[in-house]
């Protein structure tokens, strides 16, 4: 795979920073994103906005990562994979830019955080297995039902459909990070994901997609939601085990609504902020490495197998060139019998696909 040298040059500096800090970057920076993006609603709407960012990240993440055509006919169902990640990328931005214009960001973010701790949890066998999913039951009830003004339908709606569309995403992004090696599938799906989301950002944004502020907080969001998150976050995986990324990313939830109040001015009672710590705290127990005590709980992705599951497990793992993305993508503590954990399965786009570096193989 060929890397530009402004990717090898970001490693180089990103190098030189605590790992813990590249993670807090990556979070603070999708949250922001989210929390400026609504500034150009009134020119172009959040369609407007979701189509030019998706663009504009599309175009960076090609130029650094250079996917080849190549690669993609030599990997089985690559295509088919990018296509359908992409797709469910589209569905999910629509709906969470949507949503925001509708209810508070943190809410948004902590509701949309449900879907990747839904599969964590989906392949519990245990009673104890239960407490994040009660605290996660707790944390919705008290963000839809609580506080001193009642939640529009319509915006928990579409976060609930933002969290149904990252969760198809992740488990689908899996298989792409087996057969891929670097950020190409990524790029490709992000790519794919602009194309799709042409027509409805174009009919609601119209010439509002041309004026200078629209392109400018498009290319802003692009950049910190997007491009920086996934690069400094593929640099802290290489230096920390995923199970302390997942508490790290945990906070995300309360980042959305810090920025949300910083940003956007948006006050939530004190039932709304129990309810976004009650969902963290939920992903936090989740990623508590006593779980994997009691054997993994496997995933199966769509149209996967197990098999690849329990050869991870176990050290075959995937060829060389792809071992180092698979340990990110589904299995990072494969070899120890870990199950996956909401947080290492979230992230942004940016988690699955990993690129074939030395320091990615340090043991979790």
């Amino acid at each position: 795979m060929q890397q530009s040298s402004a990717a090898q040059g970001f490693s180089a500096v990103a190098g030189r920073v605590p790992a813990p800090c590249l993670v807090l970057a990556g979070v603070s920076g999708i949250q922001f994103g989210a929390a400026l993006a609504p500034s150009a609603y009134p020119q172009a709407g959040a369609a407007g906005v979701v189509f030019l960012r998706l663009l504009i990240a599309g175009v960076i993440l090609c130029l650094l990562w250079r996917p080849r055509r190549q690669a993609l006919k030599s990997a089985k169902g690559a295509w088919k994979t990018v296509l359908a990640a992409g797709a469910l990328l589209a569905g999910h931005h629509i709906a969470f830019f949507e949503a925001v214009s509708h209810i508070p960001l943190g809410i948004v973010a902590t509701i949309e955080f449900l879907g990747p701790l839904a599969i964590a949890l989906a392949g519990s066998r245990r009673a104890l297995d239960l407490l994040p999913a009660c605290l996660a039951a707790g944390g919705v009830l008290l963000l839809s039902g609580g506080g001193s003004t009642s939640l529009p339908p319509v915006g928990l709606a579409l976060a609930a459909a933002a969290a149904c569309c990252w969760a198809g995403y992740i488990l689908v992004s899996a298989r792409i990070a087996t057969r891929l090696n670097g950020g190409q599938g990524l790029a490709l799906a992000i790519t794919w994901a602009a194309l799709l989301s042409a027509p409805y950002g174009i009919a609601h944004a119209g010439t509002g997609l041309l004026d200078p502020h629209v392109l400018g907080v498009a290319a802003v969001v692009a950049l910190v939601s997007s491009v920086l998150p996934y690069s400094l976050n593929l640099e802290a995986l290489r230096r920390i085990p995923p199970r302390v990324f997942g508490v790290l990313t945990s906070l995300e939830p309360a980042a959305g609504a810090l920025f949300g109040l910083l940003v956007l001015g948006q006050h939530l009672d004190r039932s709304q902020w129990l309810g976004i710590a009650a969902v963290a705290c939920a992903s936090i127990a989740a990623t508590y490495p006593g779980r994997g005590k009691h054997g993994a709980a496997r995933v199966r992705t769509a149209g996967g197998s197990l098999r690849e599951e329990e050869s991870a497990r176990h050290g075959a793992g995937p060829p060389c060139g792809q071992r180092s993305s698979a340990r990110v993508a589904g299995r990072p503590g494969a070899g120890h019998g870990n199950p996956r954990t909401a947080a290492e399965v979230r992230g942004e786009e940016h988690l699955v696909q990993a690129p074939s570096h030395p320091s990615t193989t340090h043991s979790s």
